[in-house]
């Protein structure tokens, strides 16, 4: 009796490991958003804002006009972070509780491809009106 409990202690440590590596994978991309993103002209794009966690987020503009990013951090105010012109490319770190403003003042619609990582599954995301100071436009 003892040797089967064994062999079946044995198949599943054996079982365990192979679902853990098969899960490590999977586990890597759960936190992980991909996005290809429109910005119509005169809109920003709000990601983020209460969240427990940091995230960050892999830019690449892929449209015609430059998109500037914000922060909103979790105590008030909004600060600039950087400016993408077309073709480049950014990688921007968000405090917990901060966001993401995205805005796009210009007459075109804006195109972005995010990669967005961290505490990502609290995140809320909406557009709103551009703003000079990036805040909500009620």
């Amino acid at each position: 009796m003892k040797k089967l409990f064994r062999l079946l202690a044995g198949q599943r440590a054996g079982l365990v490991g192979f679902v853990a590596i098969g899960l490590l994978p999977l586990l890597a991309l759960a936190g992980t958003i991909h996005s290809h993103l429109l910005i119509e002209a005169g809109k920003q794009f709000i990601l983020g804002g209460g969240q427990p966690g940091a995230f960050r987020v892999s830019a690449h503009n892929v449209g015609p006009v430059p998109v500037e990013i914000r922060e909103r951090p979790r105590g008030g105010g909004i600060f600039g972070k950087t400016t993408l012109v077309p073709g480049q490319r950014g990688v921007l770190r968000f405090a917990e509780g901060s966001t993401a403003v995205l805005l796009n003042p210009s007459s075109k619609q804006a195109v972005l491809d995010l990669t967005v990582t961290g505490d990502t599954k609290q995140l809320a995301m909406t557009y709103e009106p551009v703003s000079a100071t990036g805040a909500a436009v009620k």
